[in-house]
C-alpha cells in the first residue's frame, strides 16, 4: 500500500501555494480577520463596559450585597458574618430609625430619619456628595451630623448651626446633596440626618423594641461567586432581606440582563458571518484549483494527500487571519472611547482582554476549519479525466435524491459537525444555554430551508423558462438561466446571503426591542419626588397646591396605605410562622393599599387581576410571595386595628419602577380597606431645578408632610440606561457593518465562475452593457430570495430569543422591507464590483491561459 504523504511535505506544498497565490488568499485572510476582529472588539469592549456599568449599579446599593433586618443580628450571626472576612469580604453596618430633632433657637422639633454609619467604611461604592465638599471621615464625627437641605428649610437653619437629637447637641457639618443608596435604604419618614454609629448608641434612641432597621453592607473581592455568597447570607440571616447590587432597581436589572444577552448574540453573529465568508472563499479557491487537483491525482496523489495539504493550508490561513483579527479587534476596542468621545458617556477602564482574545483566536481557527470541511471533502469527487474534459462539475441530474445523498454523505455529515461545533461555540460565547441552543436551531433550520428552497426554486425556474422562453427578453432569460447553469453556486450564495441577512436583522430587531423596553421601564418621567405622611383631610388641598407650582411634569400620583399585620397564612398562625424562620418583618408590619384595577408599571407574573369590587382577593409583590411561600390560591388573614380581613391570593406581580405604591406590600379591592383609617403617600416628577422651591412651598402650607427628593438617584439610573442603549446601538452597528463587508465579499467570491462565460458571450458579440445586465438580473434574484427568507427567519429567531428574555418583541416592518431591498442592492452592487475587471478583459487573454 502506498504510504501517505508526510505532514512535513504537505506543509511545504501548502506554503508554496500560499506564496504563489497571495492575492487569492487575501480574501480568506480578510474574512477571518473581520470576523475575529468583530468578535474580539465587541466581546472585549462589552466586558469592559459591563464592568464599568456594574460598578455604577453597585453605587446604587453602596455595596455588592446588603442584608436588611428590623432588629440587630444575634452574636452568633454577627460572628458568622465576621468569619466571611477570612475570604476577603468586608462588612459595615448602617442603622436607620426615626427621632425628633430641634435646631437650637427654633422651638418646634420635627420628625427626622436618622441613619448611622461608620465614616471609615461607608460607602463601599458610589459617592456621598456633600456641600461643602470633603472626605466623609473629616466631616462626620461624634460631634457632627450631615443633613438634607429639606431639614434646613424646615428648621430655618444653616450649616454650622447646632442640632439637638436625643438630648445631645451636634453641629451641622454639611448638606447631603446625593446619597448613593437612598432608594435601597428606604426614603424614610422625614428629612435625612446622618450621624456616626457610636453616637446613635450614645443617644439611647435605639432600645429593645425600638423601631429601627439595620443594613449590613458587604464588599466582596473580584471573582467571588455573588450568588453563592448571597445564599450563604440567607442561611445566616433567615429573617433578613438579602439583595445583591443587580436588584437595586428593576429597570436597571432588566437592562443589564438584556444588554448582556444581546451583546452575546452580537458576538455570535460576528463569528458566524466571518465563518460564512471563509467557507465561501475556500470553496471558490478549490474550484479554481480543480484542474491542478486533477493533475495531482493523475500523477499519483490520493484524495487523502490532497486533503492533508489543504487542511494544513486552511489552518494556516485561519491562524493568520485570526491573529490579524485579534490585533484589529484590540485596536478597535482601545480606539472606541477616543474616536467616539462623547457618544460613549461611560468611560470604561480598558485592559487587554486576555479571555476574549484567546476565545476569538481559537474560535477563528475552529470556525475556519469547520466551514471549510464541505469544500475540502469535495476533493474526493475530482477525477483525473477532468484535465482532459476541461469541464466543471455537472451536478447530479438523473441520479435522483438517493444518489445525491450517497454522493454527498460526507458533506452532510460535515454540516452536522459544523452545526454541533457552532452550537458549542455559541453556548460558550453567550454564556447561555438558551441563547446558544435557539441560535443553533434557527441557523440549522434556515440552512435546511434554504437548501430545499434553492433546489425547488431552480427546478421551478427551469420548468417555467422552458415554457416561456420565447416570450421573455433575452437578457432576462439568460440572467435567470444563469441560476441553474452547470457548476453554479446559487445554493451556496443563497445560504451565505440568507444566513447573513437573518443574523444581521436579528441583531437590529433585538436591539430595537430591548431599547424600546428599556425606555418603557425607565422613562424620563419616573417620579423623583415623594411625599410622605399625608392626611386624608390634606389630600385635596395638596393636589391643588401642587398643580399650581412650576416645573411639575405629569400628574400627582397618590396612594393610600393602611398599616396592619398578618394573622395567619393558609391557616397557620403568625407565631408559628415566625418560629419556622419566616421573615418576621414581613409578618408583623405590612402596608396595604386598594385598587380596583392593575397598578401602573406592574407586571403580573402569576394569576389574574380581579374585575369585581366585591371579591376578597389580594395581590402581592413576587419577592414577598417567594419569602412567605405563597401562591395563587393561598389564604392570608390580615388584621388592621380591630378589623380582620380574610383574603386569598389572586395575583403575584412585580414592579417595574419606583412609585409611591411601592410602600404597599399588598393590594386589596377597595371595599375591604376604604372604611379603615389610611395615611396617604404621593409621588410626582418635577424639574430638578424647581424642587427646592417646591419643598419651601409645601413646608409653608403643610409642615407635617415630608418631601423626599431622589432626583439625583433617578438621574444616575437614567444615565446608566442611556449608556446601555448607546453601547447597544454602537456595537450592533459595528457587527452589522462587519457582516455587510463579509457578505459583499461572499458574493464577490463567485467571480472566477464568470470568466469563461464572459469570454463566450463576448466572442458571440455581446456588449459589456448586455453582460452586466445579465449578471445584474442573476444577482437581483439571488438577493431578493435570500433577503426574503433571511427576514422571515430573523423575525422567528428574534421573537423566540426575546420571549425567553421576557422582552416584548417590537415588529419593524419598515426595517424588514428595507433589509430585503438593501440585500438586492448589495448583491447587485457587489456583483458588479466583482465583475467589473472581468467585463474589461479581452477574450483572447483568457483563451491563452487555457
Amino acid at each position: 500500500m502506498k504510504p501517505a504523504l508526510p505532514w512535513s511535505t504537505a506543509f511545504r506544498i501548502g506554503m508554496r501555494e500560499l506564496r504563489a497565490s497571495r492575492a487569492k488568499f487575501l480574501f480568506v485572510l480578510l474574512s477571518v480577520a473581520i470576523g475575529v476582529a468583530a468578535l474580539t472588539g465587541v466581546r472585549g469592549f462589552s466586558q469592559s463596559f459591563q464592568r464599568a456599568l456594574l460598578g455604577q449599579a453597585r453605587g446604587l446599593m453602596a455595596a455588592d450585597l446588603s442584608a436588611s433586618l428590623y432588629h440587630t443580628a444575634s452574636p452568633a450571626q454577627v460572628s458568622a458574618m465576621n468569619a466571611l472576612a477570612q475570604h476577603g469580604v468586608e462588612m459595615t453596618q448602617t442603622m436607620g430609625t426615626v427621632s425628633m430633632a430641634q435646631a437650637v433657637g427654633h422651638p418646634v422639633p420635627i420628625l427626622v430619619s436618622l441613619k448611622a454609619v461608620d465614616p471609615g467604611k461607608y460607602p463601599f461604592y458610589g459617592n456621598l456628595v456633600l456641600k461643602p465638599a470633603g472626605p466623609l471621615p473629616q466631616l462626620l464625627n461624634d460631634h457632627t451630623v450631615l443633613v438634607d437641605d429639606n431639614l434646613l428649610v424646615r428648621l430655618h437653619a444653616q450649616v454650622g448651626d447646632q442640632l439637638k437629637i436625643g438630648g445631645k447637641l451636634f453641629r451641622i457639618a454639611a448638606v447631603i446633596v446625593s446619597e448613593p443608596d437612598r432608594l435601597s435604604a428606604g426614603v424614610g419618614f422625614g428629612p435625612r440626618v446622618m450621624m456616626t454609629r457610636h453616637m446613635l448608641d450614645e443617644t439611647g434612641l435605639v432600645q429593645m423594641g425600638s423601631r429601627a432597621s439595620v443594613r449590613y453592607l458587604f464588599k466582596v473581592p473580584k471573582g467571588t461567586n455573588i450568588a453563592a455568597l448571597k445564599a450563604k447570607l440567607q442561611q445566616i440571616l433567615p429573617q433578613a432581606q438579602v439583595e445583591d447590587y443587580r436588584e437595586t432597581n428593576p429597570s436597571l436589572t432588566a437592562g443589564l440582563d438584556h444588554a448582556t444577552g444581546l451583546l452575546s448574540l452580537i458576538c455570535l453573529v460576528a463569528m458566524v458571518l466571518g465563518a460564512i465568508g471563509v467557507g465561501m472563499a475556500m470553496r471558490a479557491h478549490l474550484q479554481q484549483r480543480i484542474e491542478v487537483l486533477a493533475i495531482m491525482k493523475s500523477i499519483g496523489a490520493r484524495s487523502s494527500d490532497i486533503l492533508r495539504i489543504y487542511l494544513l493550508q486552511t489552518i494556516l490561513l485561519g491562524a493568520a487571519g485570526a491573529l490579524l483579527g485579534v490585533l484589529l479587534g484590540v485596536g478597535v476596542e482601545f480606539a472606541l472611547p477616543t474616536v467616539f468621545g462623547k457618544l460613549l458617556p461611560l468611560k470604561p477602564a480598558l485592559t487587554l482582554p486576555i479571555g476574549p482574545v484567546l476565545a476569538a483566536f481559537g474560535t477563528g481557527i475552529l470556525t475556519t476549519v469547520l466551514f471549510c470541511l464541505p469544500p475540502l471533502l469535495d476533493v474526493r469527487k475530482i477525477r483525473p479525466v477532468v484535465v482532459l474534459r476541461r469541464a466543471v462539475e455537472t451536478g447530479f441530474a438523473g441520479r435522483g435524491w438517493r444518489g445525491w445523498l450517497r454522493e454527498n454523505r460526507l458533506q452532510l455529515f460535515s454540516i452536522l459537525v459544523i452545526l454541533a461545533g457552532l452550537g458549542g461555540i455559541a453556548v460558550a460565547l453567550s454564556d447561555s444555554w438558551l441563547v446558544g441552543r435557539w441560535f443553533t436551531i434557527c441557523l440549522a433550520s434556515l440552512l435546511a430551508f434554504l437548501l430545499a428552497l434553492s433546489s425547488g426554486f431552480l427546478r421551478l425556474l427551469r420548468m417555467l423558462l422552458r415554457r416561456t422562453r420565447a416570450q421573455l427578453p433575452s437578457a432576462l432569460r439568460h440572467g435567470l438561466a444563469n441560476l441553474y447553469r452547470p457548476g453554479n453556486q446559487s445554493g451556496a450564495v443563497l445560504a451565505a446571503l440568507g444566513a447573513g441577512v437573518m443574523l444581521i436583522l436579528s441583531v437590529f430587531l433585538m436591539q430595537h426591542s430591548i431599547v424600546l423596553s428599556l425606555r418603557a421601564d425607565a422613562p424620563p418621567s419616573l417620579p423623583n419626588v415623594f411625599l410622605v405622611d399625608i392626611g386624608s383631610d390634606q389630600l385635596q388641598g395638596l393636589k391643588h397646591l401642587v398643580e399650581a407650582q412650576p416645573g411639575i411634569l405629569g400628574k400627582l400620583e397618590t396612594v393610600p396605605i393602611v398599616q396592619g399585620y398578618i394573622e395567619s397564612i393558609d391557616g397557620v398562625p403568625e407565631k408559628t410562622l415566625a418560629s419556622e424562620h419566616y421573615p418576621r418583618h414581613l409578618l408583623r408590619e405590612v402596608g396595604m393599599t386598594w385598587s380596583a384595577k392593575q397598578l401602573p408599571d406592574t407586571e403580573v407574573t402569576a394569576g389574574k387581576w380581579w374585575t369585581s369590587d366585591t371579591t376578597d382577593e389580594v395581590a402581592l409583590d413576587e419577592y414577598i410571595a417567594r419569602r412567605l411561600k405563597v401562591h395563587p390560591g393561598s389564604s392570608i388573614v390580615f388584621s388592621a386595628g380591630d378589623t380582620t380581613i380574610a383574603t386569598h391570593v389572586a395575583v403575584i406581580f412585580k414592579t417595574k419602577g419606583n412609585h409611591a405604591f411601592s410602600r404597599a406590600d399588598y393590594v386589596l379591592p377597595p371595599h375591604l380597606l376604604k372604611p379603615l383609617p389610611a395615611i396617604w403617600y404621593a409621588d410626582m416628577h418635577v424639574k430638578p431645578s424647581e424642587i427646592p422651591q417646591l419643598e419651601r412651598v409645601l413646608f409653608a402650607a403643610y409642615p407635617t408632610i415630608t418631601v423626599v427628593n431622589v432626583a439625583d438617584i433617578l438621574d444616575t439610573i437614567s444615565n446608566i440606561v442611556d449608556q446601555i442603549t448607546v453601547v447597544i446601538h454602537f456595537l450592533a452597528a459595528f457587527s452589522i457593518l462587519s457582516g455587510l463587508v463579509i457578505l459583499a465579499s461572499s458574493i464577490a467570491s463567485t467571480r472566477f465562475r464568470r470568466i469563461r462565460e464572459v469570454v463566450v458571450l463576448k466572442t458571440l458579440g455581446a456588449t459589456r452593457r448586455r453582460v452586466a445586465l445579465v449578471f445584474s438580473i442573476e444577482f437581483a434574484v439571488l438577493g431578493l430570495l435570500a433577503g426574503t427568507v433571511g427576514v422571515l427567519f430573523a423575525q422567528i429567531m428574534s421573537s423566540i430569543l426575546l420571549k425567553r428574555l421576557h422582552v416584548p418583541f417590537a415588529h419593524s416592518y419598515t426595517a424588514s422591507i428595507l433589509t430585503i431591498a438593501a440585500n438586492v442592492v448589495l448583491a447587485v452592487f457587489t456583483g458588479w464590483i466583482a465583475s467589473f475587471r472581468i467585463l474589461g478583459q479581452r477574450p483572447l487573454e483568457v483563451l491563452r491561459e487555457e
